[in-house]
């Protein structure tokens, strides 16, 4: 995988009281951690992104017990905890003209992490490790 990027999980669900439970069953039944989750829904179906301990054998598991899912890259983004850090990050990005197409957080009490989906995500990588932030690998997310 290309530095400055994670693999994020994606699993496509649907919106009934349940579903979540089961996706959280599946992966803790193969000993799978969560340490990051967004949930996106319309009125039918529901769009899990996470960041998971081993998200291409949680893509598997997932698929065998009949969710979609998949792995994508994501950049992840190591953060402080201050005021301002995330207009940085943003003016960051649009002064480059990198779009955002979502995000999320995962944050401990020192520091955190935004996971970015970008329009461009090398160019992504390349500004910000210019601009000097700190970009987090999978081992560096899970050491946070």
């Amino acid at each position: 995988m290309a530095d400055g990027f994670v693999k994020q999980l994606t699993v496509f669900i649907e919106n009934r009281v349940g579903t979540l439970e089961e996706v959280a069953k599946v992966l803790k039944d193969n000993e799978i951690n969560i340490y990051s989750i967004s949930l996106a829904d319309t009125s039918e179906y529901g769009l899990l992104r996470m960041i998971v301990s081993d998200p291409d054998k949680g893509s598997k598991v997932l698929k065998d017990n009949s969710f979609s899912a998949k792995a994508t890259e994501v950049v992840a983004v190591r953060l402080e905890n201050k005021v301002g850090t995330l207009e940085n990050l943003f003016n960051t990005l649009s002064g480059a003209g990198i779009g955002i197409e979502y995000m999320y957080a995962m944050a401990t009490s020192a520091e955190g992490a935004m996971i970015l989906k970008t329009s461009d995500g090398n160019k992504a990588v390349e500004v910000l490790k210019g601009a000097g932030f700190g970009l987090l690998d999978e081992a560096g997310m899970f050491s946070l």
